[in-house]
């Protein structure tokens, strides 16, 4: 069967934890979206992994696939199987032919651009990675495949049809010097390279073709997205988005595997809920509580109370990036949020993740609709602008005491406070689904289980 893990606010919510905590039974995991903007921290062992681009099942010794639908910078992804092989693991690691490629003016370009929008206020918050300008030239069908790296010639010819058109841009519109990297000899030299290992050691597959014969040897395989479903290029609060479809879909069209493969009734889609809210760069946070100063230009930091809680939670829950190290903005949970994530992807349960940092509260909130216009509304609406002019209508409940995590996970759901049992099951009513899990700590071993979606 298939699983697949989505997350269901705006990014950060414990995808790779998840992934790890299921991923016992699990034979391949598959990314199928996104690039190396895309942070996963994993708890295994004791040990702590931080990884931006290869699966995060690669640490629990599962094949790892980078599917169709991934932007692959090969110079993170060797450097990322390199430190885990130092750390004396030993990944397995495929990447799908169809795949494109992030360059290095890829990503000159993306800060370039991004710093031409904070001059109005207007930029989108994103890592500098390079990730929306490659699927830019996707979509604008001059983009370089991960197969088209093994032929040199092929390389070379596309390098001198769209390098030139890079440099003009860089150049002429945005008045920067270019460099080396946007050296057509120094890119074929480098990505040769790349090449070279990516063919030595194996790792080029046909992403469909490869998972539909594992699937049919009987094994089982996961399927993993980076960032959330509020920032998926289509159901998210565009343009404060990403460049992909982090949600269920992409899970088809970034594997080459059909829908009833993801959907159908051997596929379980898995949204993973923080038990609070967070987002990092601008875009609206209707149940936000406090921002950081100086993190979106539209937001006035607030003071006393309210301003100390967002603190205390980015701080007990670690709430700073993965990859760029920004702290994180922080709201209360979002209702409205997680029914329109239920139904862009057809979850068939969720997982709440870090109850363990709302512990010790007076009191917890959740947004459980917006007034908008004197009306009430269950879900978001479609364009940013009325979404940002939302006010949230807030259900209060009573905090609960710190909790010992280890104790909970090992004696299960009924060991939870019965506060946080009531705002369990509050979510659970309001979105008609089961939680599978609980995340009760930072480790994998802090997790109550309730249903593994592979048994």
């Amino acid at each position: 069967m298939t699983v697949t893990i989505v997350g269901s606010q705006l990014g950060d919510e414990g995808k790779g934890g998840v992934v790890d905590i299921f991923g016992d039974a699990v034979d391949v995991v598959a990314r199928y979206q996104g690039g190396d903007n895309a942070g996963h921290t994993v708890v295994h062992e004791g040990e702590e992994y931080k990884l931006s681009l290869v699966p995060s099942g690669a640490v629990r010794g599962k094949t790892g696939v980078l599917g169709n639908g991934c932007v692959v910078n090969p110079s993170t992804l060797f450097e990322e199987i390199d430190a885990l092989q130092e750390r004396g693991l030993d990944p397995d690691v495929r990447v799908a032919r169809r795949a494109h490629v992030i360059f290095p003016y890829h990503r000159v370009l993306d800060g370039i651009e991004e710093e031409a929008k904070s001059e109005d206020g207007e930029e989108v918050g994103t890592t500098g990675r390079g990730i929306g300008p490659t699927y830019e030239d996707k979509a604008g069908r001059r983009g370089i495949r991960v197969g088209d790296l093994v032929s040199e010639d092929v390389l070379r010819e596309k390098l001198e049809y769209v390098v030139p058109q890079k440099r003009a841009l860089a150049e002429d519109v945005f008045g920067v010097e270019t460099g080396e990297a946007f050296d057509i000899d120094a890119l074929h030299e480098e990505y040769r390279e790349y090449a070279e290992r990516l063919r030595e050691e194996e790792m080029l597959v046909d992403a469909g073709e490869f998972l539909a014969e594992r699937l049919e040897a009987g094994e089982e395989v996961m399927f993993e997205g980076a960032q959330g479903t509020l920032i998926d290029i289509d159901h998210g609060n565009y343009p404060y988005v990403t460049s992909s479809n982090p949600t269920a879909g992409g899970a088809s069209t970034g594997t080459g595997l059909g829908p009833g493969v993801v959907g159908g009734d051997d596929g379980e889609i898995v949204g993973i809920v923080k038990a609070y809210l967070t987002r990092v760069g601008s875009g609206p946070l209707p149940t936000e509580l406090a921002g950081v100063e100086g993190d979106t230009p539209d937001y006035t930091p607030g003071e006393g109370r309210e301003e100390e809680l967002a603190t205390y939670i980015r701080d007990e829950g670690g709430e700073y990036g993965t990859v760029t190290g920004r702290p994180r903005r922080v709201g209360w949970l979002d209702l409205a949020m997680l029914r329109h994530s239920t139904r862009a992807n057809g979850f068939t349960g969720v997982v709440i993740n870090h109850l363990d940092v709302l512990a010790g509260l007076d009191e917890v909130k959740i947004g459980r609709a917006y007034e908008l216009d004197g009306e009430e509304l269950d879900t978001i609406p479609a364009t940013t602008e009325r979404w940002a002019a939302c006010e949230p209508v807030f259900e209060t409940f009573d905090g609960w005491e710190a909790f010992d995590s280890e104790v909970v996970a090992e004696e299960g759901y009924e060991a939870l406070p019965a506060e946080a049992k009531a705002y369990v099951e509050y979510v659970e009513d309001e979105l008609g689904v089961p939680a599978y899990a609980l995340g009760v700590g930072p480790g994998r071993e802090e997790t109550v289980v309730r249903t593994n979606p592979f048994e």
